[in-house]
């Protein structure tokens, strides 16, 4: 996508995208019968957690993460006075987006009533919060979003948002090296004249393409006095031309022909690449001027180290259609090693969120984070450790937009 592209959808973005995502208000009516605060004022308990209001009785409820995995922990008072946490049966649930459902417990912990399971990233998601002390019931419920928007099919098609489902994929292991393009020797040819004589004439010139058989020159035998050709003995380009009419051949290279339709690219090995490298291994090498590449097989591996410490690894590219010129500097990508993950995602897909690489998950018209524990990379895909259920449908192009959407409606981590 062009910049112009780039600028004219984060103005429809800015404009007219349907976002879905509070980040910690509260949403809908009161649930009877507890009441919920009013989301503009969403009052804070001592803790900094959420304060949640039922006549005497209020809960503060708080995500707690200082030294720890995420948690649930809470606070109660009964008419202003602290409750002991003993004395409350407390549970909540998370509700998150594609219908996964978190059930949490608690138990008296101190001063405080301590959740029974880790509060999984993203914490984002929909909270029912259910209390009961001294016979009485209470109830809440309530939105706690982050890294969430809402994208109608339409725009995002008209912003080229791209998907697909995770699930396994095939990361190839390359190191870059460098090096030159050289002739293939084997399709090198110097020419000279059986029997020595005068060059009666000499009809190609220097740069001239010419066919197997096609003559060079006319020679007249200093001993027969008989005219003879020399033909060109491949095909090629004349590279070479020390012949001229009336000159006698005198036992020198005359012409050199030089077939390009296949060449070898010679590349550096630096010791920390060396045990890497293997004859077979494939290759994709490009002009370092650019251009199109052309990819081979390594094919040999010098023994022997130049004194840059660099040995010389050789593949043989086909060029039939003149590419790669020798004398040509390029670069090479070389596979050395190749994983089958049963999770990944394409790079293009990463963003940065708080502290968190992550994709961004599709469900339906709306769009959420996902923090990834990430393994291997390389090439277009990224192995998924955890973070990501497999099938999840993710954005793969233009997540960048997601990313911008989302931090204009000012996405925080509060609870």
């Amino acid at each position: 996508m062009s910049s112009q592209a780039r600028t004219i959808c984060l103005s429809l973005l800015a404009g007219w995208l349907v976002v879905a995502c509070d980040l910690g208000g509260q949403s809908g009516a009161a649930v009877t019968p507890g009441e919920l605060p009013a989301e503009e004022s969403e009052p804070r308990g001592p803790n900094n957690g959420r304060l949640l209001v039922n006549g005497d009785f209020a809960l503060e409820l708080a995500v707690y993460e200082t030294g720890v995995p995420p948690e649930f922990r809470a606070w109660a008072t009964d008419a202003g006075r602290p409750v002991a946490p003993g004395l409350v049966d407390l549970g909540v649930t998370l509700n998150r987006l594609g219908g996964a459902v978190d059930e949490h417990r608690f138990a008296a912990q101190g001063q405080f009533l301590r959740g029974d399971a880790l509060v999984s990233e993203p914490h984002s998601f929909v909270v029912t919060v259910e209390a009961e002390y001294e016979g009485r019931r209470h109830r809440w419920e309530y939105d706690s979003f982050e890294g969430r928007t809402r994208i109608g099919a339409e725009m995002a098609a008209a912003l080229g948002i791209g998907t697909m489902a995770a699930g396994s994929a095939v990361i190839e292991e390359r190191v870059t090296l460098y090096g030159t393009i050289m002739p293939a020797t084997e399709l090198v040819r110097e020419v000279s004249a059986r029997f020595e004589g005068v060059l009666e004439s000499v009809p190609v010139m220097l740069g001239e393409r010419v066919s197997e058989g096609q003559t060079l020159a006319i020679v007249e035998s200093n001993e027969s006095l008989q005219s003879y050709e020399i033909a060109a003995p491949i095909a090629g380009v004349v590279t070479e031309r020390i012949a001229n009419a009336g000159e006698q051949t005198a036992g020198r290279r005359l012409f050199t022909i030089v077939d390009t339709s296949t060449v070898w690219a010679d590349l550096a090995v630096f010791p920390g690449d060396r045990g890497r490298v293997r004859v077979g291994a494939n290759v994709a090498v490009t002009p370092a001027a650019g251009g199109a590449g052309v990819v081979g097989t390594i094919s040999y591996i010098d023994v022997l180290a130049a004194s840059n410490q660099a040995v010389t690894a050789r593949a043989v590219l086909d060029n039939s259609d003149g590419t790669l010129a020798p004398g040509t500097y390029v670069s090479a990508e070389v596979q050395v090693g190749e994983h089958v993950v049963p999770l990944a995602v394409k790079r293009s897909a990463l963003q940065s969120f708080r502290d968190f690489t992550v994709v961004y998950a599709k469900f339906g018209d709306e769009y959420e984070v996902r923090m990834l524990e990430l393994g291997r990379q390389a090439g277009e895909w990224a192995e998924v450790l955890g973070g990501l259920e497999r099938g999840t449908i993710y954005v793969t192009e233009n997540s960048y937009l997601i990313k911008a959407d989302i931090e204009k409606t000012g996405a925080t981590h509060d609870h």
